[in-house]
């Protein structure tokens, strides 16, 4: 029986001409339509030059006026700072001419900072400075609506706390965990290679590195790219079970244990579902799935790759729990988690029982909030499906603590975190560490161009288009990636110290207040349910999730019994 020899990675080969390009490939269409303002400009100083001498030398007016546009389109070609201008010459610096005069225009013509959505100018130039290692500090006091509802604040102490200088560390690894890890505080959310192309993940890998924190690999599973630089390795383990499925799509114990035991690779992360479209599957549209990607994933060519919307390697909680077991066991002891967007209260206390009846738990759970998300997604989920970070973090939270189990397990939340106050929100109502995808996206240079599904990026960050990922060089990226991270941590850092405490573990819900109405404040412990530990198993009736509680089953997602009132026969 002949051996088969294992596949090699190969670059996507550009697409040949044919009916649609007799002459050109469609790559180099695009990029002849992305430079002809260049192109145009040189032509027309060249002929200009030309007609000086040969006509009229007014003609040397045009192509003084000209040459200028020229120099610039070179310069822009050949730096490496700014991938929008390497992509769109000549014509991608007007954009900098209207982001230096916006400021000015704004008062007239153009919103607030605030007022954008899903990120406010606001939060994206804050990440933005801290990535190029800009000023990030503001005059003249807060430019937000202290008497708005729903604003924000933390308290401070009298005695303020010396600012911690050493990066914060979280143990990642319960009991039966071999191999722990010590994680960052922040670390590079889900995103898959597919839907960022691979000069986006080498340098979010390599940013991870010098940063000190992990790289989450999305559910599109493990690729080159994501081992170049040696980064921390989160392997994030969706229905589809890339980089460690049978031909037939089910999970393959033998391949996850070749790529999971790789030192790289820190951690696993099952992913149940996903801010952005929960209870749907990971979606890559067929326009990015390339012959690359189609031989690391293992799917069909020139098709949408949409992951199964639940797993085949388990059909119950309980069965959930082995299986977290068994990826333990293959991946040589190293801890193993679940990452999901909540949805209904009942199954998340379904895990908590399995937890208990099986003695087995995932060492860390992720909350993905559904206002998380980089990728596609029909409009229906990504607005009106799953439950926000904050409602699905305290749920986790309380279902974790309820059931004792709090302390062999931790909890991250991801849903954006762009800044330091972001981040001790959601430790104060307990999370031990935060991910952030599109923040390190704008680090990277994203300018929320809302074209991450097409596959024409204008900044390279979300396509696999050879020209346009030229604009992103990967050391100059991965330096900014690095400097959020570091600016970010010492943002929190200094709140911290300010709350009069050491480290972000010591922040509670009482150090957050936030405004109900113009007249009435609350700190978060008085606005949402914090359970005691145990009160699920001691006396789960005394609790506002008695219901919730009783449906839940550990053998079974479906709830036991009803929750609530029945339709109208």
């Amino acid at each position: 029986m002949p051996v088969a020899t294992k596949p090699e990675y190969k670059s996507a080969p550009q697409p040949e001409g044919g009916a649609d390009g007799l002459f050109m490939s469609s790559s180099t269409r695009g990029l002849l339509r992305r430079w002809s303002v260049f192109i145009a400009v040189t032509v027309i100083a060249l002929v200009s030059l030309l007609l000086s001498f040969a006509s009229h030398q007014a003609w040397l007016i045009v192509f003084c006026v000209l040459f200028p546009l020229v120099l610039v389109g070179i310069f822009d070609v050949t730096q490496s700072e700014h991938s929008l201008l390497r992509n769109y010459p000549v014509i991608g610096s007007v954009r900098w001419i209207f982001e230096a005069v916006r400021p000015y225009l704004r008062q007239y013509l153009m919103e607030d900072d605030q007022s954008e959505r899903p990120y406010n100018r606001e939060d994206r130039s804050i990440v933005y400075a801290r990535a190029k290692n800009e000023e990030d500090r503001q005059p003249f006091g807060t430019q937000l609506d202290t008497y708005a509802a729903e604003y924000e604040w933390m308290t401070h102490s009298l005695a303020p706390a010396p600012v911690a200088h050493e990066p914060f560390r979280v143990t990642v690894g319960g009991s039966a965990c071999a191999k722990p890890y010590s994680a960052s505080v922040l670390n590079v959310s889900a995103m898959s290679f597919g839907s960022l192309g691979r000069n986006a993940i080498e340098a979010l890998n390599l940013g991870a590195k010098t940063a000190g924190c992990y790289h989450d690999t999305g559910e599109g599973g493990l690729s080159p790219y994501h081992r170049m630089h040696g980064g921390d390795i989160v392997w994030e383990l969706g229905s589809g079970y890339f980089g460690a499925r049978n031909r037939d799509g089910t999970f393959s114990p033998e391949r996850f244990a070749e790529r999971a035991t790789d030192p790289q690779v820190k951690m696993v992360e099952i992913k149940l579902s996903q801010g952005a479209k929960p209870g749907h599957g990971g979606v890559l549209p067929a326009a990015k799935v390339t012959p690359e990607i189609a031989e690391i994933r293992g799917i069909p060519l020139g098709e949408d790759c949409i992951s199964p919307s639940r797993h085949s390697a388990f059909s119950t909680p309980a069965q959930m729990m082995e299986f977290v077991a068994q990826l333990r066991e293959l991946s040589g002891g190293k801890p193993v988690g679940i990452k999901l967007c909540v949805g209904h209260p009942s199954e998340v206390f379904a895990l908590a029982k399995a937890m208990v009846k099986t003695g087995i738990q995932p060492d860390f759970v992720v909350v993905d909030g559904a206002e998380g998300g980089t990728g596609a997604a029909p409009h229906e989920l990504a607005d009106h499906l799953g439950m926000p970070l904050r409602e699905g973090l305290i749920l986790m939270r309380n279902a974790l603590v309820g059931t004792g189990l709090r302390h062999e397990v931790r909890l991250a939340a991801s849903g954006k975190v762009t800044s330091g106050f972001s981040m001790a929100a959601n430790m104060a109502i307990g999370a031990d560490w935060c991910n952030a995808a599109r923040a390190f996206m704008f680090s990277l240079g994203c300018v929320m161009s809302m074209r991450c599904h097409t596959g024409t990026c204008p900044t390279g960050v979300t396509t696999n288009d050879p020209h346009l990922q030229r604009g992103l060089v990967v050391d100059e990226k991965a330096e900014r990636v690095a400097n959020f991270h570091r600016h970010s941590v010492h943002a929190l850092a200094e709140l911290v110290a300010a709350a009069g405490l050491e480290h972000p573990g010591d922040l509670l819900p009482h150090h957050v207040w936030h405004r109900v109405s113009p007249i009435e404040v609350k700190a978060l412990d008085r606005i949402y349910t914090f359970l005691p530990a145990g009160a699920l198993l001691d006396a789960p009736d005394e609790t506002p999730y008695a219901a919730e509680w009783r449906a839940a089953d550990a053998d079974s997602f479906a709830p036991r019994q009803a929750v609530g009132p029945r339709r109208a026969a």
